[in-house]
C-alpha cells in the first residue's frame, strides 16, 4: 500500500509539473488565490505568519532533525533514524533540483520577506510534510492508544498545513508551488515509513531467535 500510495503520489506531482510548466488555467488560478490575500497582507497576520513560516527554514529542519536523531537514540530506536535522514535529505535533494530544473518565477512579495531561488516546488512546505510528519509518525508509532495517535497525527498536519499556508499568505509562493512541495515531501515521508517499518520487523526477527535459543538454554 505505501508503495502503490508513493506511486500515485509521484504521477500526481507529474501532472501538477507539467501544468506549472505549461503556465496556462494554472498560473491564472495561482494568480487569483494570490491576490485574493492581497488585503490581509498587514500587521499582525505578517508577523504571526513571518514566526510561523520560520518552522519550515532549513535550519530549522536541521535542527528538528538532530533533536529527534538524539531522542531517538537515547530511547534506543536507532533503527527509525537513517529512515528519518532519509526522508529529510531525500526531500531536500528533490526539491532543489525540481526548482532549478523547472525555474519558475516568484509571485511578488511582499517587503518583509526576502526569497532568491525559484518558485517551483516550496521548500518550506517539502521540509514541512517530510520532518514535521516523520517527527509525528516516530512519537505515534508505539503510543498504545489510538485517541493518542489520532491526536498526534493532527498536531503535525496542523503545523504542516500552517507552514505551507503561511508561504501563499506572505506572497513568496504560488498555490500550486506548496501543493507541488507537500506531494514531494508526502513521497520522501511514505519511503522513509516504509524503510522504518521494514529496518523494524528485521530487528524484531534478528531478536526472535535470540530469544529462543536463550529460551532453550534456561530449560536445558
Amino acid at each position: 500500500m505505501v508503495v502503490v500510495s508513493a506511486l500515485y503520489i509521484g504521477a500526481l506531482l507529474s501532472g501538477l509539473t507539467e501544468e506549472v510548466v505549461e503556465a496556462g488555467g494554472v498560473l491564472r488560478l495561482d494568480q487569483a488565490i494570490n491576490a485574493a490575500f492581497a488585503p490581509w497582507r498587514e500587521s499582525p497576520f505578517v508577523a504571526v505568519f513571518l514566526w510561523i513560516t520560520i518552522l519550515g527554514t532549513g535550519s530549522a529542519l536541521t535542527g528538528v532533525v538532530l533533536t529527534a536523531t538524539g531522542f531517538l537514540w537515547a530511547a534506543h530506536r536507532s533503527h527509525v533514524i537513517v529512515p528519518l535522514w532519509v526522508t529529510f535529505l531525500g526531500a531536500q535533494a528533490t526539491t532543489w533540483a525540481g526548482k532549478f530544473a523547472v525555474a519558475r518565477h516568484r509571485p511578488e512579495f511582499i517587503d518583509a520577506v526576502q526569497a532568491t531561488s525559484p518558485s517551483f516546488p516550496s521548500a518550506h512546505a517539502t521540509g514541512a510534510m517530510a520532518v514535521y510528519g516523520f517527527v509525528a509518525y516516530a512519537i505515534a508509532r508505539d503510543l498504545p492508544r489510538r485517541d493518542q495517535r489520532v491526536m498526534i497525527g493532527l498536531c503535525g498536519g496542523g503545523i504542516i498545513a500552517t507552514i505551507g499556508f503561511s508561504r501563499i499568505f506572505l506572497s513568496v509562493h504560488y498555490t500550486t508551488d506548496v501543493a507541488a512541495g507537500f506531494l514531494v515531501g508526502g513521497f520522501w515521508l511514505l519511503a522513509g515509513f516504509a524503510l522504518s517499518e521494514h529496518k523494524k520487523q528485521s530487528l524484531v526477527q534478528t531478536r526472535s531467535p535470540a530469544r529462543d535459543a536463550s529460551s532453550s538454554q534456561r530449560e536445558t
